[in-house]
Formats: structure tokens, C-alpha cells, sequence
């Protein structure tokens, strides 16, 4: 079992609302960890992945030394969390790929290309000529073109106006060169396949 959870599929649970209605808070689900054997992750994929300290993942340190060896014998068993950040987005823009929102319509754009988006729940305020990407203040939608590094992926929750995500820090006409978070490639911890729980939602 424990080499299964280790390097084939593993359960996790949906920590936050950000992928919402695609998944909801406490879901269950399984991530294919071979997903990406042979091949990189592509845009609309949704991945778990560790995050790196960009993404403010500064977990409290446990001084309870029975706790600190538990968590140790689970992420070296494959029994308990891969990092001490983990988080599931969906893929937007791979390596190379320039992203942009928004379009006239409020569409999230990829190399010029409107992206067809129909999971997207509850985005934020959008009307072209009175809250868009020109207006003042323009619309939290808006986030300027960035050109993806190499080893890196641009994701996004679903729900978008609750995601902490690739641009959180980056919707404002000010924003800071550096406000990108990623998800590297090899933070990827596989390539959510089923949903485990609950049953009702299979």
C-alpha cells in the first residue's frame, strides 16, 4: 500500500473552496501520480502540487516531537501529506505559453487565444466600457501578460474570486514584477483522476 500511495495514486482531501463547484471543500480525490510519466502536465488539467514558499507557505513549526516523527514516517511511507503545502489548481498556461486577462469579452487569454472556460464559477466583476481592463479602477479580473518560465505552470481555481493562485498578487494595475507564483514541475504530484467522496457526487 505503501508503495502504491508513493508512486502510483494517492487520496487527498479538497482543503480550500478555490476549486468550487468542480470540487467542493472536503472532497476526496485521487491523484494519478503517473499522470506525467512520458508527457507534462497541459492546460485544463487539475493538479496537486507542492508549493514553494512564494505561495506564503510558511506552515507552523510543531515542537511535539511524537508529531514530528509521525509526519515523518508518513510523507516517507506515502501514508500522510508529500509536502507541508499542498494544494490543488488547475493548469492555465504551460512553459513558453504568454497568459492574459482579460480579452474585450473578460475572457482569460493564451498566446492571443480566448481559453473556453465553462467551469468557472463566480469570477470577479467584469462589464466591458464601464469595469474592464481600461477603467479606473479597472476590474480585479485584470491581470497583465506574463510569459511563463521554463519548469513552470500558470494555474487558477475554478471558483476565481476565492483562489489564492499563479495571480492572486498580480490584479492590480501596480503590480510588482515579481507578484507570479508557480507551480513547478517538480512540485507536481499528479494529475487529479476520481473523485473519491462523496459518493453521491460520482
Amino acid at each position: 500500500a505503501a508503495l502504491l500511495l508513493n508512486f502510483v495514486a494517492k487520496p487527498y482531501a479538497v482543503p480550500s473552496e478555490s476549486m468550487q463547484h468542480s470540487l467542493e471543500v472536503g472532497d476526496r480525490v485521487l491523484v494519478d501520480r503517473l499522470a506525467y510519466l512520458g508527457r507534462p502536465p497541459a492546460a485544463g488539467d487539475v493538479v496537486v502540487f507542492n508549493a514553494d514558499s512564494a505561495w506564503d507557505a510558511t506552515p507552523a513549526v510543531d515542537t511535539n516531537p511524537v508529531k514530528v516523527v509521525l509526519r515523518w514516517v508518513g510523507e516517507v511511507s506515502g501514508f500522510g501529506p508529500s509536502g507541508t503545502h499542498t494544494l490543488v489548481k488547475r493548469v492555465i498556461a504551460t512553459p513558453g505559453q504568454t497568459v492574459e486577462c482579460c480579452d474585450a469579452d473578460g475572457a482569460v487569454t493564451v498566446d492571443g487565444s480566448a481559453r473556453s472556460e465553462p467551469y468557472i464559477f463566480d469570477d470577479f466583476p467584469f462589464e466591458p466600457g464601464v469595469l474592464d481592463c481600461a477603467t479606473t479602477p479597472r476590474s480585479q479580473r485584470c491581470f497583465d501578460a506574463v510569459t511563463v518560465p521554463p519548469g513552470s505552470y500558470f494555474v487558477l481555481g475554478d471558483h476565481r474570486s476565492r483562489s489564492a493562485d499563479s495571480a492572486v498578487n498580480c490584479r492590480s494595475a501596480n503590480a510588482a514584477p515579481g507578484c507570479w507564483r508557480w507551480a513547478r514541475r517538480d512540485g507536481i504530484v499528479g494529475k487529479v483522476e476520481v473523485l473519491l467522496w462523496p459518493p453521491g457526487r460520482w
